[in-house]
C-alpha cells in the first residue's frame, strides 16, 4: 500500500497538469486566430452557431462521444471522465484571462506554443495510465475492429474538420501545423511520461542494487 498510494497521486497530479496544459493550450490556438486542430475547428464551428463557449461544447462532444464507447465496450478510466471536464473548463478560462494578441509576431508566439504544450500535455495525460480521452478511446476503439488505426485518425480528423469548417470554424496555417507537429511530439513526450516505464526503470534499477 505505501508504494501504490505514491504512485496513484503522481498519476494523477501528472493528469491533471496535463488536461490543464491541454486546455491552456487551446485557448492560446483559439486566441492566435491562425487556425485550431481538427476536433477543436469543429467544437469552435459549434460555439459560434449556438453562442455557447468552445469549453461548453468541448465538454459536450467529449460526453457523447463517450456514449459511442458503449458499443464499441471501451471502457472509460478516471483520466477519461476527467479529460471530458477538465480541458473545456480550462480553456474557458484561460480564454477570459489571455490577452489578445495584438500583432502577427504574438499570435505566431501563440500559435507555436500552443502547438508545443500540446504535445508535453498529450505525454502528461496518456504517460499517467488512468485512461485514454474520450476521442483516443473512439479512435483506438474503432481501429480494435480490425481497422487500421492511422485510417480510423484520419478518417475521424478530417469529418470532424469538414463539419467543423462548414459549420464555420477556424482553418488555417495552424491547422496543417498542429497535424504535422503532434505525432512527432507525442512520439517523443509519451514514452518520456510513461509513469509506468519510469516505474519499471526504477524497479529494475533496485534489483540491480
Amino acid at each position: 500500500m505505501g508504494d501504490i498510494m505514491p504512485l496513484l497521486l503522481r498519476r494523477l497530479i501528472q493528469l491533471y497538469v496535463g488536461l490543464t496544459l491541454y486546455g491552456t493550450g487551446i485557448a492560446l490556438q483559439v486566441s492566435a486566430g491562425l487556425g485550431v486542430d481538427p476536433w477543436d475547428v469543429f467544437h469552435q464551428g459549434l460555439a459560434r452557431r449556438t453562442g455557447m463557449s468552445i469549453g461548453t461544447w468541448i465538454i459536450i462532444v467529449g460526453v457523447l462521444v463517450m456514449l459511442l464507447w458503449i458499443p464499441l465496450r471501451q471502457r472509460p478510466g478516471i483520466g477519461t471522465v476527467s479529460n471530458a471536464v477538465v480541458v473545456g473548463l480550462v480553456a474557458d478560462a484561460a480564454l477570459a484571462l489571455l490577452p489578445e494578441p495584438g500583432t502577427l509576431a504574438l499570435r505566431w508566439t501563440y500559435l507555436i506554443t500552443a502547438i508545443l504544450i500540446g504535445g508535453v500535455a498529450t505525454g502528461c495525460y496518456i504517460g499517467a495510465g488512468l485512461g485514454p480521452g474520450p476521442r483516443d478511446g473512439l479512435m483506438t476503439g474503432l481501429a480494435a475492429r480490425g481497422h487500421s488505426i492511422r485510417v480510423v485518425r484520419t478518417a475521424i480528423e478530417l469529418t470532424v474538420l469538414a463539419a467543423g469548417f462548414l459549420l464555420g470554424g477556424t482553418v488555417g496555417v495552424g491547422t496543417v501545423l498542429y497535424a504535422v507537429s503532434i505525432g512527432p511530439l507525442a512520439h517523443v513526450f509519451i514514452p518520456l511520461l510513461d509513469i509506468d516505464r519510469r516505474a519499471g526503470r526504477l524497479s529494475a534499477g533496485r534489483r540491480d542494487h
